[in-house]
């Protein structure tokens, strides 16, 4: 355990290139999508069809790339040990707006099935407050999903 969190801090406290950023920022943002997606321990086709779709689009990546990121944020998300882990990478480089967004897509990715489990509005108001969101915000993008679905 303390061999991994050295090794995750030494990766972090390294000078890195921009695109090597945007990559890390990226799967720590798809990291917590999964968290939402496997909340209730089911993938329904709702959620396996709507998450490459808002990767696609929110992050301008093709449908390849998008399978890519997820399968190797799956990896990561698997052996990760908190939501902080992906949480202080997004609070390093996003802004407002940007964690809105995130918030949001988790949202609609928890409403996707019909349903909203109580574990994943546990994961968005975990990872809202590790955002540093406030619970207004959390709450309006809640709507924000709700309202998409209709």
């Amino acid at each position: 355990m303390i061999a991994k969190l050295k090794k995750f801090l030494s990766s972090h406290s390294q000078a890195v290139s921009p695109e090597e950023q945007a990559r890390q920022l990226n799967l720590a943002a798809v990291s917590l999508l999964l968290e939402v997606v496997f909340a209730d321990e089911t993938l329904s086709d709702e959620e396996a069809k709507l998450l490459p779709a808002l990767l696609t689009s929110a992050l301008s990546l093709t449908q390849a790339e998008a399978e890519e990121l997820i399968e190797e944020a799956k990896k990561i998300q698997g052996s990760s040990t908190s939501l902080y882990e992906f949480t202080s990478e997004i609070n390093r480089q996003c802004s407002i707006e940007q964690k809105q967004k995130l918030i949001l897509a988790m949202w609609k990715l928890a409403y996707a099935d019909g349903q909203l489990c109580r574990y994943e509005d546990q994961i968005i108001r975990r990872t809202s407050d590790l955002l540093h969101l406030k619970h207004s915000e959390l709450i309006q993008m809640r709507n924000l999903a709700i309202e998409s679905q209709r």
